[in-house]
């Protein structure tokens, strides 16, 4: 067989760093400091387990059978409730955030157009981005938010959405401002361009109060909210959501079917029932309290051992912290020697919009290792600080 000549869609795309990374926390046992895991603490096994083996008990044909594309009916009903859904809007049930997001991308964009995206920013979204051959423009985060006046020079370009994580945000642990969402929204209004909201970190908020999501601010429906059950019971279950009007609804609707039909059922299920008579509230309170601790650990951790090696904002919530090494340090070389002494980390490179952005930063994550793992992979970032 002669040289295969892939799509141009494929041809540049590069396995996920992060995956990666995660094969030697398997393989090799090294600290997952890389990874953005539930912790194991966290999943609701027993509930679970009690919620699957009645369905398959009471209604096993509806859960084992092909299902509609929009989603389980009364999972999405529940989720109208929960964000007061209006008139002209709908809930559409994806395959995790992730789908979500890929099919906000496929609705609105065409092949070269351009999508701006926070700089640095989730590199899933990014190679979802970069297989729709869309042109990634990215905005510089400031300790509040995407910079405003690089946002609106930007949007003057033409650009057909804004992709943005207000709470929490993956890879920084940054919130958005009340003020510049917004600006934001404004900016959108001003010059047409929708708006793509990820929000998989909501519910886990450890200091402060609750900063309303952009698309409570939304009036005109340009507001695509994508969220997610992966980061409060299961990211195995791959069971996320989109809320947007009517009509944005009924296109992915459409991409949907022809991705993957439908959203196991099974999955949606569950989901539901856990939600409907298992005391969700507290389970979210639980999972608060149980990545507070850790993440204060992380946080104290770093004080003690590394107060001239890594900066960080301590994040109100989430799953990570970012850390931005001093000037000169070679950030590659600095992951790859945390790797060979037992702790796997994560680049900053990867989360870049452009790649040349001159951030040397590396994202630790507290909710996947335990206490001692955490303490210890501080420990050895220590010990490779002080051979330098």
């Amino acid at each position: 067989m002669g040289k295969i000549h892939f799509a141009s869609r494929v041809n540049d795309l590069k396995a996920s760093f992060i995956r990666e990374v995660l094969k030697s926390t398997v393989k090799g046992g090294a600290i997952p400091l890389a990874a953005g895991n539930p912790s194991p603490d966290a999943f609701p096994v027993q509930e679970v387990k009690e919620i699957t083996g009645k369905i398959l008990t009471d209604n096993p044909i509806v859960a084992l059978q092909y299902g509609i594309t929009e989603g389980y009916e009364p999972l999405r009903e529940i989720l109208r409730k929960k964000h007061q859904v209006k008139d002209d809007e709908d809930i559409l049930i994806t395959s995790g955030a992730q789908q979500g997001i890929d099919l906000s991308a496929k609705t609105f964009c065409n092949e070269g157009d351009a999508i701006i995206c926070e700089t640095p920013s989730f590199l899933g979204s990014l190679s979802a981005f970069r297989s729709s051959l869309l042109e990634l423009s990215g905005v510089m985060l400031e300790t509040d938010g995407m910079n405003i006046d690089q946002l609106e020079e930007k949007a003057k370009t033409g650009a057909k959405a804004i992709y943005v994580i207000p709470n929490f945000q993956n890879p920084t642990g940054i919130t958005t401002s009340a003020e510049k969402r917004r600006k934001i929204y404004e900016i959108a209004c001003k010059y047409n361009i929708f708006i793509i909201e990820d929000n998989p970190y909501g519910d886990l908020r450890y200091v402060g109060d609750e900063v309303p999501s952009i698309k409570s601010l939304d009036v005109d429906g340009r507001v695509v909210y994508c969220g997610s059950f992966s980061k409060t019971l299961s990211p195995g279950l791959r069971v996320g959501y989109v809320w947007a009007k009517k009509e944005i609804i009924q296109k992915m609707i459409i991409l949907k079917q022809v991705i993957d039909v439908h959203t196991p059922v099974l999955s949606q299920m569950i989901c539901n029932e856990f939600m409907r008579n298992y005391n969700f509230t507290q389970h979210i309170l639980k999972l608060r309290d149980l990545y507070k601790k850790k993440l204060m650990l992380m946080l104290d951790r770093i004080a003690e051992d590394l107060p001239d090696t890594l900066k960080v904002n301590a994040p109100s919530g989430g799953l990570f912290v970012w850390g931005e090494l001093p000037k000169g340090v070679d950030v590659i070389d600095f992951c790859k020697k945390s790797l060979e002494n037992g702790a796997a980390i994560v680049p900053s490179i990867p989360f870049l919009v452009h790649g040349d952005e001159n951030i040397s930063a590396i994202r630790l994550n507290f909710s996947t290792p335990s206490d001692e793992g955490i303490i210890k992979g501080i420990e050895i970032l220590k010990q490779i600080t002080d051979n330098r």
